[in-house]
């Protein structure tokens, strides 16, 4: 598992996002690749930006911390064409290069906030995790959707 928040691991990422242009074909899935971004950076608006989100209520947060947590966090890469989660669904044509510096600037931020700051933080779903626990998350989601066009 690729470490989000190494510099040297961080700027892999960058340059697989850089690859990217505005028709780049997806291999599988049904998300655009402006929507791809954008659906990225959905998660990265649930960590450091959850005032626009909306907060899954009881029910919802115990399904997901009982059943989803440990498939998200756990080191098993994930399967092609999994469903997507309600809250990760963009509906619209996003602007590709806003998007794409966005999530630039939510990995460059990862990184520089460092393993210890994410030590225990509050997940917007799951509670309380493990920095290697978010990096698994952050790796897993990342790595997945590259590879699904093909970066």
């Amino acid at each position: 598992m690729q470490d989000v928040f190494n510099s040297k691991e961080a700027q892999t990422y960058i340059d697989r996002i850089n690859k990217l242009t505005a028709d780049s074909p997806r291999l599988w899935g049904k998300m655009s690749v402006d929507k791809l971004l954008s659906h990225l950076n959905v998660g990265y608006e649930a960590m450091y930006e959850p005032e626009k989100l909306r907060k899954p209520n009881f029910i919802s947060s115990f399904l997901m911390k009982t059943f989803v947590k440990s498939k998200v966090t756990n080191e098993t890469p994930y399967k092609r064409n999994l469903p997507t989660a309600p809250m990760f669904l963009v509906q619209y044509e996003k602007d590709f290069e806003e998007e794409k510096k966005r999530l630039i600037g939510f990995i460059q931020k990862t990184q520089q906030l460092g393993r210890e700051a994410f030590d225990g933080k509050e997940s917007f779903s799951f509670g309380k995790l493990t920095a290697q626990e978010w990096n698994n998350m952050m790796a897993k989601h990342l790595n997945h959707h590259l590879e699904q066009f093909g970066v």
